[in-house]
């Protein structure tokens, strides 16, 4: 599980490196703690799949793209976001204004996050769920389902093509979605080879963080007709919500300008006004 030769792709370094190495051990400890069985025990209990990429997918005809809000409380980048937040309470919000799926953040350390939040959103809303994470073991797609996620993140810099496609196959036979995420046109030439339905270009870069706010129009066009495309980071103004729905964007993915405000759903519906 989780197996593989290097290929197509170097080995991450600066901080997804750091972070990959650190997801190895954890998770290496998860398995030991919870054995995979246990796991597939529990998938019966939390319901059925919620289709994740047909909420993403924009209308012909419709000028907004679609919105996956985020849940998260912390990230490398900026530090503390929102202290304390419930899950729950935040993803209802989301819901009420808008949202058409949602994305917790289960990354403990970096992002203050935890699998029991996917169970008190799931608990909240009926929205699709994606659990965001650093997926780099078979077991985290697994987890994801047991634990009530719709949907995995698959980041291409983190993967070789061996362990992308085993992840992305391990998905689609739980019956969720991927969302696999790229940066660069390299990276998107790797998903549209995997044959990815749902591509998300984040215009942040995972070593230095910097934002890069037209990587998405740059990319998009090397995307196929009928995939699924999302926006990520970087997005905190209805114009920028604009440029890349002009670009394209099927939808959007904004987590960090939402939490920061008091209320996530009204910063969600002024996002998006026209």
């Amino acid at each position: 599980m989780g197996g593989g030769v290097e290929s197509s792709a170097a080995m991450p370094a600066g901080i997804l490196g750091r972070i990959l190495e650190r997801k190895r051990a954890e998770v290496a400890a998860r398995r030991r703690e919870v054995p995979v069985t246990d796991l597939r025990a529990r998938i019966g209990g939390v319901g059925p799949v919620r289709d994740f990429g047909a909420a993403l997918r924009r209308e012909p005809g419709t000028e907004a793209p679609r919105v996956i809000a985020e849940f998260k409380r912390a990230s490398p980048s900026a530090g503390p976001i929102r202290p304390g937040a419930d899950a729950g309470i935040v993803t209802a919000d989301y819901a009420a204004a808008g949202a058409a799926a949602l994305s917790i953040l289960t990354d403990e350390v970096d992002f203050d996050g935890s699998l029991a939040d996917l169970g008190a959103a799931r608990a909240r809303v009926g929205l699709p769920l994606l659990r965001k994470d650093f997926v780099v073991d078979e077991y985290q797609v697994v987890e994801a389902r047991a634990a009530g996620a719709d949907a995995v993140l698959l980041i291409v810099a983190a993967l070789d093509d061996g362990r992308l496609r085993g992840f992305h196959d391990a998905a689609g036979e739980l019956g969720l979605a991927a969302l696999v995420e790229v940066h660069d046109a390299a990276e998107a030439e790797r998903a549209v080879r995997l044959g990815a339905r749902i591509i998300g270009v984040n215009a942040r870069n995972l070593d230095t963080l910097a934002i890069d706010p037209t990587l998405f129009g740059r990319v998009a066009t090397l995307l196929p007709a009928g995939t699924v495309t999302v926006a990520e980071s970087g997005l905190r103004t209805p114009a920028d919500v604009r440029a890349v729905a002009g670009a394209g964007a099927d939808a959007i993915l904004v987590g960090e300008a939402l939490m920061r405000e008091p209320s996530p759903g009204d910063a969600l519906r002024r996002l998006m006004e026209p």
